[in-house]
């Protein structure tokens, strides 16, 4: 028998409902944590990936020779080796080549993330439409993307960047347009395999008009694949970019970029192996860092690696 004047209902604070919201996104969170920090590579990856953003964002601050990375000549020193003034040694003009390989890291990085993030916005964009609504209005979408998958994507993209100009800018916006066809796809894919699962059917019997439910609901369920695909995909379109930066189409001189970098140093491979080398290291650590972070972030998106967290 309870106590008079003792309130004995459970305190809405503690409630199994305020509970599970209160306390579920930080245990998942650290799950996710736990099962990133289980490998090893997926770790490495990040930190290469968080060095590289940290050069590009503060290194050209600390460059040891900033006005090289602004077309300042020194003949005298041309194609000088690697020593302690010039850790990378010098190229055809005497410019040290490791500032230009640090102020270069900002043009690739921003580079590859833009390139990315429009691709993403379009392609998921379209193909959220494709799969959630069908009908004409999908199969036009995915014939044009049909279209453009049929052709090689360099091949596409040389065309788009020739027609546009060269400039970083042009260069962007011509890797964009090759590349949201595979977003478009995949987000296509994985709308119509949840547009009918019981949350999506429970959103629409609550009132949900169907662009709610689709931006609202299904969505967001069908992003984390998305997003393990973009980040995977971010160092391949910095080495995209970096291939129409080598055939003259990217960064303008002189203006540093590791593409550029690349063919120029190619004419002085026999004698100068530094000039073309560190730069194409610098475009290798990158690719090979969001490739391992994509392979984590797949692990941890996993929902059948959630289960087994």
């Amino acid at each position: 028998m309870s106590a008079v004047g003792v309130d004995q209902r459970p305190s809405p604070a503690l409630g199994p409902g305020r509970l599970g919201r209160r306390f579920r996104p930080s245990e998942q969170a650290r799950r996710a944590a736990r099962r990133f920090r289980q490998s090893p590579l997926s770790v490495v990856g990040l930190a290469i990936i968080v060095a590289v953003a940290a050069i590009a964002l503060v290194g050209p601050f600390l460059v040891p020779y900033p006005d090289d990375a602004s077309g300042a000549l020194n003949i005298r020193e041309k194609l000088n080796g690697p020593s302690w003034a010039h850790p990378f040694g010098t190229d055809h003009v005497g410019r040290d080549v490791f500032t230009r390989v640090v102020v270069g890291a900002r043009a690739s990085l921003l580079a590859g993330v833009v390139v990315i993030a429009l691709a993403l916005a379009v392609g998921t964009l379209l193909g959220a439409v494709a799969g959630y609504f069908g009908g004409w209005v999908g199969d036009a979408i995915m014939r044009v993307t049909d279209i453009f998958l049929t052709i090689p994507d360099l091949i596409l993209a040389l065309a788009f960047a020739a027609a546009l100009g060269p400039g970083l800018l042009n260069v962007m916006i011509a890797v964009s347009l090759v590349w949201w066809p595979g977003y478009c796809r995949l987000a296509r894919a994985n709308v119509v395999a949840l547009r009918d699962e019981q949350f999506a059917e429970a959103a629409r019997s609550l009132g949900g008009g169907r662009a709610r439910v689709l931006f609202r609901h299904v969505l967001p369920n069908a992003f984390p694949t998305i997003l393990v695909k973009a980040s995977m995909d971010v160092g391949f379109a910095i080495l995209t970019t970096a291939a129409l930066g080598f055939i003259g189409l990217g960064t303008q001189p002189p203006t540093p970029d590791w593409g550029v970098m690349v063919s120029d140093g190619r004419k002085y491979l026999r004698e100068a192996w530094w000039y073309s080398t560190f730069p194409g290291l610098a475009i290798l650590l990158t690719v090979v860092g969001f490739n391992l972070l994509g392979d984590g972030l797949r692990d941890v998106l996993d929902p059948r690696a959630r289960r087994r967290g």
